[in-house]
């Protein structure tokens, strides 16, 4: 059991309902700062040296908290940003309806975020010993691909012993110990627009070519390798009388190794057209890398397992999919133990919900890790 009393979940519940009332989507800064204010204030109180650093390029600010303490850190990152736009708590209220608690952003991340926040603030305010300094990072941007925030993830990591990540939980409450890599890709194509009746053959259809171009890409994938890519969204085309001269679409690409990414960004890259009088560009590139699974990562999961059986919970560990800042860290070398946040379900969804009796468990897991790794 840690030393530090994190409260009850009914506590960490009433909280929280404060963070997910505040709407953050990741496109509005000001709204993100707001909620970066009240956690710098509550830190500040609690005696945490502070470094805020402005937003730029139409994000949000980024806010490094650091507990007292000799010898490399243990760094903890987690986002305030959300995918949910301004107005969505009118048609998805924040509420409770027995052990769900409902919210936009509330399962991705807020709650994990908050329990990273309030297990450093009950260290400071408590005034709990742990065997490493550590570095709470609180960002902007990880909805996006984290654009402006990679370079404080890597340049805290770079000084860190590991690294911790309050995304949400997986199944049963599974914390992650493997991520695909992901790439980002716009994909556009020039055409020769024409009357679709008075001069058929003078005109050549990006849309056609456009849909070439996507059984392509989806012919390249391979599940056995875990290579999957998606054309989404698509775009093309003004009227049924005119042949397209332009259409276009992203492409999201997920791998299992950094071979295969750079494999497939250069496949990507070079695609060139199917249909005689069109040009087909693609611009983007691997936005993160995988996440591998190695000899550090599982010695720090067996030490969160060991932690969770003293909290009463259990710990699986899952690969997952989707990426996160934790694929920075891991791919730096770094011991990176990721979905340390509350179970739930839901992620960008409707019915998106934590198990809020969780809260407090979880909360006791993050301390217990904060106060032990060395």
């Amino acid at each position: 059991m840690p030393h530090t009393n994190v409260g009850s979940s009914d506590e960490l519940l009433a909280e929280l309902a404060t963070w997910v009332a505040m709407e953050t989507p990741t496109t509005d800064p000001a709204s993100v700062n707001r909620l970066m204010d009240l956690a710098e204030g509550e830190l500040a109180r609690a005696g945490a040296a502070l470094t805020r650093i402005p937003g730029r390029d139409g994000f949000g600010d980024n806010l490094i908290a650091r507990t007292p303490g000799e010898g490399k850190p243990v760094l903890v990152a987690g986002h305030l940003d959300t995918v949910w736009s301004h107005g969505t708590l009118g048609d998805m209220p924040y509420q409770v309806n027995g052990a769900k608690a409902h919210g936009p952003g509330i399962y991705d991340m807020k709650a994990g975020s908050f329990l990273a926040f309030h297990a450093v603030r009950s260290i400071l305010r408590q005034k709990v010993m742990t065997k490493r300094p550590i570095v709470l990072l609180l960002t902007p941007d990880e909805e996006v691909g984290s654009p402006t925030s990679r370079e404080w993830i890597e340049r805290e990591a770079a000084q860190a012993a590991c690294a911790l990540i309050p995304e949400p939980a997986g199944h049963g409450g599974a914390c992650v110990t493997a991520r695909k890599g992901v790439g980002r890709f716009v994909m556009r194509v020039e055409g020769r627009g024409a009357h679709s009746g008075g001069a058929f053959e003078e005109g050549a259809s990006a849309v056609v070519e456009l849909a070439r171009q996507i059984v392509r890409i989806h012919g390249m994938v391979d599940l056995d390798r875990g290579i999957t890519l998606n054309a989404a969204p698509v775009w093309g085309g003004s009227r049924p009388n005119v042949i397209s001269p332009d259409a276009g679409c992203e492409i999201d690409l997920r791998v299992n190794s950094v071979e295969d990414g750079a494999h497939m960004e250069r496949t990507l890259l070079e695609s060139t057209a199917l249909t005689p009088g069109c040009r087909v560009v693609v611009e983007g590139g691997m936005n993160r890398p995988p996440y591998t699974e190695a000899p550090g990562i599982l010695a720090l999961y067996d030490r969160a397992r060991g932690i969770a059986e003293t909290v009463g919970i259990a710990l699986p560990r899952q690969h997952r999919g989707g990426g996160s800042d934790g694929n920075f860290t891991a791919a730096m070398g770094v011991p990176t133990l990721d979905g340390l946040g509350c179970p739930g379900a839901g992620a960008h969804a409707s019915h998106e919900h934590i198990l809020w009796q969780q809260l407090a468990p979880r909360a006791a897991l993050m301390a217990g890790l904060l106060e032990t790794l060395d």
